[in-house]
């Protein structure tokens, strides 16, 4: 199994910052792409950013202004997915999820956190 727990939303101004971060617990092997996704009221869960075989892969939306990285415990047991979002504008304003895709002994396999809220108002 494979666990995500997100953190780092908030609420924020437009143009301001934030880091969201994911920490992926089970064993890190059987994880193959993770990134983040986002819904807004009303609408569909759609890509952010995404990270798979050292390649990133970024919405039209994100490019430019998001940056999506991925850190691993010293000891192999655990990593981070971080999301770090500069110049937020009020459509970025969703619930943040947090995906990621088993492989090998998971293979087929996803999973999401639980979400974290993202909120860029004036």
């Amino acid at each position: 199994q494979v666990q995500l727990v997100e953190s780092g939303g908030g609420s924020v101004q437009p143009g301001g910052s934030l880091r969201l971060s994911c920490a992926a617990s089970g064993r890190q092997t059987n994880i193959g792409a993770m990134g983040w996704y986002r819904q807004a009221p009303g609408k569909e869960r759609e890509l952010v950013a995404r990270l798979e075989d050292g390649f990133t892969r970024y919405s039209d939306s994100a490019l430019g202004r998001f940056t999506i990285s991925r850190d691993f415990a010293t000891d192999g047991a655990k990593s981070t997915l971080n999301l770090e979002m500069r110049n937020l504008k009020p459509d970025d304003t969703a619930l943040y999820y947090c995906y990621a895709r088993g492989v090998k002994s998971l293979r087929g396999r996803d999973f999401w956190g639980q979400g974290t809220q993202v909120a860029v108002s004036s």
